[in-house]
């Protein structure tokens, strides 16, 4: 990999591409920095060599300028992990102002752009756009892997003007290899964890772990268009019709591997969602109409965890149920404090993907769980086998556009 640790950034302007796309409050603070403070380690080596870094990039999916997506609603969390004065912040990404704090910023300091999205320009991939985010500095790193897979203006399009003078960023080779260690350097037995509200979002990574995992386990709302497709009763239960001989191709390429599948015994059901609802356990295959499953149940807990305690590698996307409401959390929790009992025995686990992201840092085992993937979607299509745009982009040596 083309990485920074072989430059040396003194005198010079960084542009580094993160992905600082984090949830804010009502009252836009930072509900979770995990993101910003998984790219300090590439911004401190610009800082440590003499440089300065210029740091750009996306918050949520504003259509135009929006004030509730600003960019300078992080700067008390960048200026907490440095020193206040020097974190600067430009309330543009391209032009006359961008350019002049650019211009300006001295060795040592950091420059935080305004939100890239911002402009449509960035999403469409602008040649124009990129250019202009470019001259704004000598060395290019992209380190936000949660983006690596759309080829917008600042991931992969703005590489082009920098052939000679472009890295991945620290945490974008750490992905990498922490990913690897889950389709390539593999430990046996290998059991992956797939939860989540649908298999259409998933199918792609389910036929791509076919030919390496021992056990598959199965969680989520997805369960049930597997259990649908297999003739079972699933009760008012989220299900993808059109999906449903798509499952059953899973499992007979899961079955042709010898890959051992396994769905939830039971599952913790409600009639509906809300504080007085009715709620009882059912088994998983036979639910009573009007009820849908929400979580796995017991016996499902018990099931599960004998598997993923003899695991020596360990991936998991996607909750158990509903948990982030109360009556339907124990599940995931479970799962949760399972991977980390077996990384603490000796495995080696990824956890990847929003929702499990989400799950790990509400239940507070981050530092028990051997890498928690930022990148949720990146993640899934670098699984999938998919050449990733911010990564080509960085390998590639082509002419600027």
């Amino acid at each position: 990999m083309r990485t920074i640790d072989a430059e040396n950034f003194k005198n010079k302007k960084v542009l580094i591409r993160v992905d600082f796309n984090v949830p804010l409050d009502e009252q836009f603070q930072v509900k979770d920095d995990t993101r910003i403070r998984a790219a300090v380690p590439t911004i401190k080596k610009v800082l440590d060599d003499g440089g300065s870094a210029i740091l750009i990039s996306h918050l949520g999916r504003p259509k135009g300028i929006a004030e509730k997506y600003s960019l300078k609603h992080l700067m008390p969390v960048l200026q907490h992990i440095f020193r206040k004065d020097q974190v600067l912040f430009a309330s543009d990404c391209i032009g006359e102002i961008a350019e002049q704090a650019a211009k300006r910023l001295q060795p040592g300091q950091i420059l935080l752009l305004e939100n890239l999205r911002f402009y449509p320009e960035e999403e469409k991939g602008d040649v124009g756009f990129a250019k202009q985010l470019a001259a704004l500095g000598d060395f290019y790193v992209n380190d936000a892997f949660g983006t690596a897979h759309r080829r917008h203006a600042s991931t992969a399009v703005i590489a082009s003007y920098f052939p000679e003078h472009k890295a991945l960023g620290f945490l974008m080779a750490e992905e990498i290899r922490n990913i690897s260690k889950v389709l390539d350097d593999i430990q046996h037995p290998y059991v992956a964890i797939i939860g989540g509200a649908k298999v259409s979002s998933k199918i792609n990574i389910l036929r791509n772990l076919a030919d390496k995992v021992d056990h598959l386990i199965i969680g989520g709302g997805m369960v049930f268009t597997f259990i649908k497709a297999q003739g079972g009763s699933i009760g008012s239960s989220l299900v993808e019709e059109g999906m449903l001989s798509e499952a059953l191709e899973i499992l007979k390429v899961c079955e042709q591997h010898g890959v051992k599948v396994n769905f939830p015994i039971d599952s913790v059901c409600s009639d509906r969602f809300g504080a007085d609802a009715i709620i009882k356990t059912c088994h998983t295959n036979s639910i009573d109409d009007g009820f849908m499953g929400l979580d796995i149940g017991p016996q499902a807990i018990n099931q599960f965890q004998e598997i993923i305690m003899r695991a020596k590698t360990i991936l998991w996307n996607g909750p158990m149920g509903v948990f982030e409401m109360s009556a339907f959390k124990e599940g995931t929790r479970q799962i949760a404090l399972s991977v980390a009992a077996s990384t603490k025995a000796g495995a080696f686990s990824l956890v990847g993907g929003g929702d499990s992201v989400a799950a790990i840092n509400t239940f507070h085992l981050a530092d028990e769980i051997s890498y928690v993937s930022t990148g949720g979607g990146a993640m899934l299509e670098y699984m999938e086998g998919v050449i990733l745009p911010g990564i080509a982009a960085i390998e590639e040596n082509q002419p600027a556009l």
